[in-house]
């Protein structure tokens, strides 16, 4: 079949509105119509360069469509599902999926672009075209291996749906997931972006006390208030190391990097206190490094750790921000900012690299 997509063709370039031709999903694979597809940094850094993936490329890793057709040997979903997509496989049965951290499963292994027998089902002109983690959504079809669809109720609207895919897991997963914020904490947040709200309202749900908002845009830390910040510093105004310790009188208890940058790796390493841990969200362009104080790592008892996808159990955890959502306790309505249609798609890179917007999200129709 032929359906319409955004590919990445060249580095530092627009994506190009396309028609492309869809192959048929194979065994254990699922067609999916693509509803809503979010506007996330991650697509971003491979636009740049920044993340190598081989090309041409369909992005997008954050959506959420309804399931048409179904391969052999599928079980998991049903023509006519309304799915979340996960970017990141699950096959239950290597030592990561199988103690519980499905994010971290090293058990299904492909090569960059392709589906897991090694190939692609999307290709223009006769030559293949990749899916960035088997997912492709930036599209109006995809097909993907089922394990990477996650069935939800069809009463939940599938633009909010899809952000659960990537930026509210990810950023109220590392608050509950990685480091399980306790009540009454001091929780720093860097970055007031699609996940970094999501940190935000991750630490708010689970009672931190304080909740220092930091950003170099005003409008950014303006959201941030609405999802539960106690607190905003402005860096590009005052010295945000210097304004944490000053609000907290120590030093919080967990600061949380959602941009992904040697400087700010460093920076919330130096804001939290003695025996305090700084957690990084924000994935950084790969073979950057970072530098932090060796000394008080031990002498200080400074905790520096990882966090990605939100630590997440997606069939878990995904399910229950959802429930979340429709009993009024989790916030998805106020995340979206700017809808576009799929024309529109290098617009909303535009507004999402000047800032302008908390997430954009593609509708396709």
């Amino acid at each position: 079949m032929k359906t319409r997509a955004a590919l990445l063709r060249e580095v530092g370039q627009p994506l190009v509105i396309e028609e492309v031709e869809l192959a048929e999903p194979q065994a254990g694979e699922v067609l999916v119509r693509i509803v809503a597809a979010g506007v996330c940094h991650s697509d971003l850094h491979y636009m740049k360069g920044e993340w190598p993936i081989p090309k041409p490329a369909v992005l997008g890793h954050e959506g959420a469509g309804i399931v048409e057709r179904v391969g052999p040997g599928v079980t998991r979903v049903k023509p006519g599902d309304h799915c979340v997509l996960i970017f990141r496989p699950n096959c239950g049965y290597c030592d990561y999926c199988t103690i519980g951290r499905p994010t971290l499963c090293t058990g299904r292994i492909s090569a960059p672009g392709t589906m897991y027998d090694g190939t692609t089902r999307l290709s223009s002109g006769g030559q293949p075209v990749y899916h960035l983690a088997r997912v492709a959504c930036f599209a109006e079809h995809a097909v993907l291996p089922e394990e990477q669809l996650l069935p939800i109720p069809k009463a939940i609207p599938l633009d909010r749906a899809a952000l659960v895919g990537c930026a509210v897991m990810t950023g109220v997963g590392a608050a509950t997931n990685t480091v399980s914020v306790e009540p009454g904490s001091a929780v720093v947040v860097i970055g007031c972006g699609g996940v970094g709200l999501n940190v935000v309202q991750g630490a708010r749900m689970l009672n931190a006390a304080q909740i220092i908002a930091v950003d170099l845009l005003d409008n950014k830390l303006e959201y941030a208030l609405d999802f539960g910040a106690t607190h905003t510093i402005n860096a590009r105004e005052e010295d945000a190391v210097a304004r944490v310790k000053e609000i907290t009188g120590h030093g919080a208890d967990y600061a949380f990097d959602a941009i992904g940058s040697a400087r700010t790796v460093q920076q919330a390493f130096e804001m939290v206190k003695i025996g305090g841990t700084a957690i990084e969200v924000g994935i950084a362009p790969q073979g950057q490094m970072a530098q932090i104080d060796a000394w008080a790592l031990a002498m200080q008892e400074k905790t520096l750790k990882g966090s990605f996808y939100g630590s997440a159990r997606p069939r878990v955890d995904m399910l229950r921000l959802l429930e979340l959502y429709q009993q009024g306790r989790l916030k998805l309505d106020e995340l979206i900012s700017r809808t576009y249609t799929l024309d529109q798609i290098n617009e909303g890179f535009d507004l999402l690299q000047s800032g302008s917007v908390a997430r954009g999200v593609i509708m396709m129709e």
